[in-house]
This record gives C-alpha cells, sequence and structure tokens, in this order.
C-alpha cells in the first residue's frame, strides 16, 4: 500500500513525523478518513482522537484543537495540543477531568471553559487507553 507523510505540530514542538497509509479523525464536517492522493483538504479540528494506521497497526494521538491540512506530499496537523496515548499521563488526566466536572457542578466561574476542560480530559483519557 502507499503511504504519505503525516506531520503534528503544536506550538512547543514537533509530536509526530512519519510516513503512514492512512488517518482518520473528526473534522469540522464530520468524520474523515485520508489516504495517499486524497483531495486536498483544509478543515478545523477540534477535541478529539486521531488514528493513524500503518502496516496492520493502528496509533491514536489526542488532539485539542487545530487545523488539518491535507495536500498532494502529505497530511499536516497544526494542533494546540497533541499527545500520543505513551505519553498520556493518566493520573493528571482524571484529576484535570475531576476539577473540570467539580467547577460544573458547581457552577463554579465559566461554565464554557469547564466544559472544555472536561473534554479535553476525557479525550485523554480515552486515549490513553490505548497504550
Amino acid at each position: 500500500m502507499s503511504k504519505m507523510h503525516l506531520d503534528i505540530v503544536t506550538p512547543e514542538r514537533k509530536v509526530y513525523s512519519k510516513e503512514v497509509e492512512m488517518v482518520i479523525t473528526r473534522a469540522a464536517n464530520g468524520d474523515i478518513g485520508i489516504l495517499p492522493h486524497h483531495a486536498p483538504l483544509v478543515s478545523p479540528l477540534s477535541v478529539t482522537v486521531l488514528r493513524v494506521k500503518d502496516e496492520g497497526k493502528e496509533e491514536r494521538i489526542a488532539i485539542s484543537g487545530g487545523f488539518l491540512e491535507v495536500r498532494p506530499s502529505g497530511v499536516t496537523i497544526l494542533a494546540e495540543t497533541a499527545e500520543l496515548s505513551s505519553d498520556i499521563d493518566v493520573a493528571r488526566a482524571e484529576a484535570a477531568a475531576s476539577r473540570a466536572k467539580g467547577r460544573i457542578s458547581e457552577h463554579d466561574g465559566d461554565l464554557a471553559r469547564a466544559e472544555l476542560a472536561l473534554r479535553r480530559a476525557v479525550n485523554r483519557l480515552d486515549v490513553a487507553k490505548w497504550k
């Protein structure tokens, strides 16, 4: 099977850079699977799981917002944050989820911000299950 290059970059560092067979994620208009030679595309990403398939294996990466760009040369994801499943600190993600749930239930502070924090923590925990 042919491959394409995938780069995942955050403001702090390049998180991922490999040749892969397929990328699957949730874009602005729904789930999308990207294979080599996909039509050019730019789409915003919210809190989502990025699935990367290569040689019969699947890797999952927690993405917290950003943009997806598909070009003939490959796929680039410019993410606010991105974490490989092996890099996620489960205890820290659980603590973040607990704090966010507490702020939501007590209506303490900015509710939208607390809900986003909860979505990010739950996303990280979902990805961490794939270690």
